[in-house]
């Protein structure tokens, strides 16, 4: 599926950071997504900056993602910046995890456009 809206690939940002920065994945998980993505999927400016600090921490633990990522992202020219806002509802239940991944992959598709999807 490609994404034309502006909209729609704005949530599919925002809901793709929403699941990088869940309690509910692992830490291994959260870095093999973030090796796989193109950072320019994120268009966003903010997005791309926020999904770039994740990158970079690679394997933390998401409680200490969440801890860390705020100042990361001030540093970065973001001096307003709020992660429970970006990331609002901030919980992320086990039942809306699915659609969460489902939004990264969906930009996995987008960074890689000449691959076929390995797994459905």
């Amino acid at each position: 599926m490609r994404v034309r809206d502006d909209d729609a690939r704005f949530q599919l940002q925002k809901n793709t950071l929403r699941f990088l920065c869940s309690v509910l994945i692992k830490s291994g998980t959260r870095s093999e997504i973030c090796k796989l993505l193109d950072p320019g999927v994120f268009d966003d400016p903010l997005h791309r900056v926020v999904f770039e600090e994740i990158r970079e921490m690679g394997a933390v633990d998401s409680r200490r993602l969440r801890e860390l990522l705020p100042a990361r992202v001030t540093n970065r020219g973001f001096p307003d910046f709020d992660l429970k806002q970006l990331l609002a509802p901030y919980e992320v239940s086990e039942k809306e995890i699915d659609h969460l991944f489902e939004s990264a992959l969906q930009l996995l598709d987008l960074s890689n456009p000449d691959e076929e999807r390995r797994a459905h």
